[in-house]
């Protein structure tokens, strides 16, 4: 079928059921949070099998769900003071569409195509991805196709939950839609739910972060396969004698992270420093209780010259990805992060997988499919790498300027064909 007709209802808005005991409190925001204030992020989680009136069904859930996870009911406001932000508990609620397809699932040659996307879920109306104070704090969109499957598409502030706690609410919700009394997992977001803060290097690589003026790079979605991944893990354990077995996300990086070197060296030179920053889960750094949905990532920092990522071996760039995950950022990491000479050498990676995003079940199984949106063209070079189907890791990126799309894809042509 060519063109998919989605028919959307008015937004409504879905609140608690009851009263909420914190209506009127307030949430300090972390430092994990501050960084992200006023950023969105959206997930879409596909659904082929039918529920019963799975757009009732999930806006019940929803509703029940925000008794427990009511800051997410509130609006974000200035604390005391300007520099603070806080969530204002409230029961001003989420925003909630329900939306019908013209067609089955199978029907559709792409689900994952972009102008599909923007059909599928809400945006915030500022530029799409900044969020005002006064904007819900989470917006919902059940989409059904004529054959019974669903879309779910959620977009979110991203300062009041990062992955992990977005998958913890949606999991949340899909217990109370198959009848659970209680989610299983009691969420918590009050200040004192984590013992340590970022430490100081991080909140000067976010800063560092910040000043950076984006530039026009190339949208790209591709897929790693999981045979590449494979050859790479066997070369990786028949070459070190470490019983340390890597991750999938390991590979993926260090693939990318080779052929986008390989394809940009050209601009700053082989002796030039390149980084790889990668987003990990810092819940137990923080000493985060069980339960806790709000931010708590570290950005991990790879620092080597251009050369040694471009032609070195690459279970070599793999080990250097998993002493970075090990190691919490400190001064020489910023040190050395201030001497690049251009930002482009800069590169950011963040995974979706073991996050929770393929575990809601709203009654008739597990998502087959998880996906995202990819971000706008003006940025710096970041991709995220996404739940796996059939075989292959989805990638969204804006990880190269439009001149070097070509030769990065045809780069990673190559590591599927020839890679040993």
């Amino acid at each position: 079928m060519g063109v998919v007709v989605i028919s959307k209802s008015p937004p409504v808005v879905v609140r608690p059921p009851e009263p909420v005991m914190e209506t009127g409190g307030e949430i300090n925001l972390s430092l994990y949070d501050m960084w992200r204030v006023n950023t969105s992020e959206t997930v879409f989680l596909v659904f082929e099998h039918a529920i019963q009136e799975p757009v009732d069904t999930i806006k019940r859930a929803v509703s029940r769900a925000l008794v427990h996870y009511y800051p997410l009911a509130g609006r974000l406001a200035v604390g005391s003071t300007a520099s603070e932000v806080v969530i204002k508990c409230s029961v001003d609620g989420v925003s909630f569409i329900a939306a019908s397809a013209n067609s089955s699932m199978k029907e559709v040659q792409d689900l994952s195509d972009p102008a599909l996307k923007e059909d599928l879920a809400i945006f915030y109306p500022e530029a799409d991805v900044l969020c005002r104070y006064s904007d819900p704090l989470v917006l919902m969109q059940v989409t059904v196709f004529s054959c019974g499957g669903f879309i779910l598409g959620i977009t979110w502030n991203h300062a009041v939950a990062d992955g992990v706690g977005m998958s913890q609410f949606m999991q949340a919700i899909g217990e109370l839609a198959r009848g659970l009394p209680s989610p299983s997992v009691v969420p918590l977001r009050r200040d004192d739910s984590i013992s340590l803060g970022p430490p100081p290097a991080f909140t000067k690589i976010v800063h560092f972060l910040g000043s950076l003026k984006p530039s026009q790079m190339a949208l790209l979605d591709f897929t790693v396969k999981q045979s590449l991944v494979n050859r790479v893990k066997d070369k990786y354990y028949a070459r070190t004698n470490s019983g340390r077995l890597c991750t999938v996300f390991e590979v993926v990086a260090a693939v990318l992270w080779r052929c986008r070197t390989r394809v940009i060296m050209s601009e700053s030179g082989p002796e030039a420093l390149t980084v790889l920053m990668v987003t990990t889960n810092a819940r137990k750094y923080a000493g985060a209780k069980e339960g806790y949905y709000g931010n708590c990532v570290l950005r991990q920092l790879a620092i080597t010259t251009a050369e040694e990522v471009a032609n070195g071996e690459i279970t070599d760039l793999v080990k250097m990805i998993q002493g970075a995950k090990d190691r919490v950022p400190d001064q020489s990491d910023m040190d050395q992060l201030l001497q690049l000479t251009d930002w482009y050498d800069l590169f950011r990676i963040t995974s979706w997988r073991n996050i929770g995003l393929e575990a809601p079940d709203f009654g008739a199984g597990r998502p087959t499919r998880v996906m995202g949106r990819r971000g706008p063209k003006r940025d710096v070079p970041r991709c995220t790498a996404c739940i796996p189907c059939k075989d292959e890791y989805n990638v969204m990126s804006v990880c190269v300027k439009e001149d070097h799309a070509a030769a990065f894809l045809l780069e990673l042509a190559d590591m599927h064909l020839n890679y040993i």
